[in-house]
């Protein structure tokens, strides 16, 4: 299993669904931060399951235990290691090992990679609750981003057929903070009320529904990122397309390049108040690879929630034949309200791993 993840700040997560606990190793983060314990909090809140009809009515508390790499509230750059107990599993909502295989999940690709002797409950390794330790390590991450002035923004661009507005066409000097206290969060009035109204139509229907977020980083210097293979687009999709629901990446225009002509995809370089911008930020703040200095803006695709209580076909491992199943147990019928802090956690680990990397070139 390829649990780890960072050359300079090196990230290692561990656990299962329904094990005793999960939980992350960060190593190689900045000494003498001292920990905003409510920014922590609040961002484990965010992801959290059981907070409306939308999410699992599984009951976590997510409570963070620093079991080492923190001394008097300070981190201390030694490895931190979290700990995240589990206390409200119901395997037996899974069954008694793998029979009939859930369409959509990793059971029959986990049974054949691991020769069946994978933790099949709940998912085990394959399951979202994983992302409850890398949003730790993301809230402490984007704390020490915050201070030199970096700043990660999220919302909701489109849900099922409804598209939110677009930071493409937004202003990036925008306090975004309030999305954060949103449960959809979303950059156009009252749109937050219709997407829920969908995503409840889903659930009543025994069903569940995808959509894209659109991250938005600010606050970025330029020359973060190498070519070819650690350039800012290959690290920050290697850990986006490591979220189990995600399904597809873009950045800038994305797929929009299709369409146009090189005189009206290239961004004009012009000076402004004695630095380098681009008019436009076609190119979503990346150039070959390295940071330009403009709003770094991605999106990502989330599928629908693959856990649905509608009866699906599927195959018997046991019996070697076709089968019929019906999934029963908390699942989310729309997964895109948590896996927000996810996507921002993970670009704020992405972005301090290539932090370091850059400062090591001064060196």
């Amino acid at each position: 299993m390829s649990s780890s993840y960072g050359q300079h700040v090196k990230l290692s997560i561990f656990g299962q669904s329904h094990g005793e606990a999960i939980g992350v190793t960060l190593d190689g983060f900045p000494a003498g931060m001292s920990i905003d314990m409510a920014h922590l909090q609040a961002e484990m809140a965010r992801r959290a399951p059981g907070q409306s009809l939308l999410t699992t009515a599984r009951k976590e508390a997510d409570a963070p235990e620093f079991v080492s790499g923190v001394l008097d509230g300070r981190t201390t750059g030694q490895p931190i290691c979290i700990l995240i107990r589990n206390t409200n599993q119901r395997s037996r909502d899974y069954g008694d090992g793998v029979d009939l295989v859930r369409p959509g999940h990793a059971d029959y690709t986990g049974h054949v990679r691991y020769f069946g002797f994978e933790d099949w409950r709940g998912g085990g390794s394959f399951s979202g609750r994983l992302t409850a330790p890398l949003v730790a390590a993301g809230a402490l991450c984007s704390q020490w981003l915050a201070a030199q002035g970096v700043t990660i923004a999220c919302h909701i661009q489109q849900l099922g057929g409804m598209a939110d507005a677009s930071f493409m066409q937004a202003d990036s000097g925008t306090d975004y903070s309030y999305l954060k206290q949103m449960h959809l969060p979303v950059l156009t009035q009252g749109l937050d009320a219709q997407m829920e109204a969908a995503a409840m139509a889903a659930r009543n229907d025994c069903d569940s529904i995808g959509g894209v977020l659109e991250c938005m980083v600010t606050g970025l210097p330029a020359g973060l990122g190498a070519p070819f293979f650690d350039s800012v687009e290959s690290q920050l999709s290697h850990l986006l397309f490591s979220v189990p629901a995600v399904k597809g990446v873009e950045f800038g225009e994305g797929f929009g390049f299709a369409a146009l002509r090189g005189s009206k995809a290239n961004d004009a370089f012009r000076m402004a108040k004695g630095r380098v911008v681009t008019e436009t930020n076609h190119s979503g703040g990346v150039n070959g690879g390295i940071t330009n200095g403009m709003p770094v803006i991605f999106r990502c695709v989330i599928r629908p929630t693959p856990s649905i209580a509608q009866r699906q076909r599927t195959v018997s491992l046991k019996a070697g034949e076709n089968a019929d199943i019906e999934i029963h147990g908390r699942h989310d019928p729309c997964i895109l309200p948590r896996a927000v802090p996810v996507i921002e956690a993970m670009t704020a680990i992405a972005i301090l791993d290539m932090w370091k990397e850059r400062q090591g070139c001064l060196m």
